[in-house]
């Protein structure tokens, strides 16, 4: 049995509710009146493609969720979804590649919006030489699952329950921003390891003011520290740069900035 199709309305409504915003506080947000986003939201009227970009751009809709909106709509979509590997987007890579490789001898990777690794530098590898499970690390590989398997690197992360609680609630913000079904399943999945009593690592006094939560790892070159930032694209107009995001580690004491630079050299 056919579901039947949604309308603009159900999409409008869908998002308005995820972002815990009321008709009358969206249309304050989108500066038209509530009366009018009433009516787009029943089908009693029908926004311009100019007035839906508008709105789904206040609603903070992933570019992957507009596309059906202006379908529904009668619109034709807006934004191309292409592979990694299509030509059109031979310089996204080419980008990609060299901030990963300018990053080095720090690790630094790039995902997708499932957590898929996409692509990643020289640096990242000789910290995964612990890794029991080697089936985590054949392609697809999901970073928060080779992150926090038993058999992946979570034996190895000092301050394990620091460092899952940390990616827990990125993921959490992330579906109740996405509310992605593949996201909601990974999320079970990680909840349902077993989890770490509260622990804090062997390492010295750590003051990050409160921006960053730190990831201390034992490896065969001793324990690393590191704190990382995401990296996304400002302006993208295709589906798949939207939801890549380069995430960098860097060093968070001298002793790990050198044997990162030492285990780097040993591999040239």
């Amino acid at each position: 049995m056919m579901m039947p199709a949604r309308s603009l309305g159900d999409y409008l409504r869908e998002w308005r509710q995820r972002r815990r915003m009321s008709q009358l506080e969206f249309a304050l947000e989108a500066e038209i009146s509530q009366r009018h986003l009433s009516f787009i939201e029943s089908g009693r009227a029908l926004p311009s493609r100019e007035m839906l970009m508008h709105l789904a751009e206040r609603l903070e809709v992933p570019l992957r969720d507009r596309n059906p909106m202006l379908l529904a709509a009668g619109f034709a979509p807006v934004f191309p979804e292409r592979s990694l590997d299509d030509p059109a987007l031979a310089p996204a890579r080419r980008a990609i590649d060299i901030v990963l490789k300018g990053h080095e001898p720090f690790p630094a990777l790039a995902i997708d919006r499932h957590w898929t690794l996409v692509a990643a530098n020289a640096a990242l590898a000789p910290l995964l030489s612990g890794v029991a499970d080697v089936t985590l690390m054949k392609p697809p590989v999901n970073v928060l699952r080779l992150s926090l398997h038993p058999d992946g690197l979570a034996p190895h992360i000092l301050n394990l329950a620091e460092w899952r609680t940390h990616l827990l609630e990125r993921l959490r913000q992330q579906i109740a921003a996405t509310g992605d079904p593949v996201l909601t399943e990974l999320q079970k999945e990680l909840i349902a390891y077993t989890s770490p009593a509260p622990q804090r690592s062997p390492g010295q006094n750590r003051d990050y003011a409160g921006i960053a939560v730190p990831l201390e790892l034992m490896t065969n070159a001793g324990r690393l520290s590191f704190i990382s930032t995401t990296t996304v694209f400002g302006t993208p107009v295709d589906v798949t740069l939207s939801e890549l995001a380069i995430e960098s580690f860097f060093p968070a004491d001298q002793s790990t900035a050198g044997a990162l630079r030492a285990m780097m050299s040993a591999t040239e």
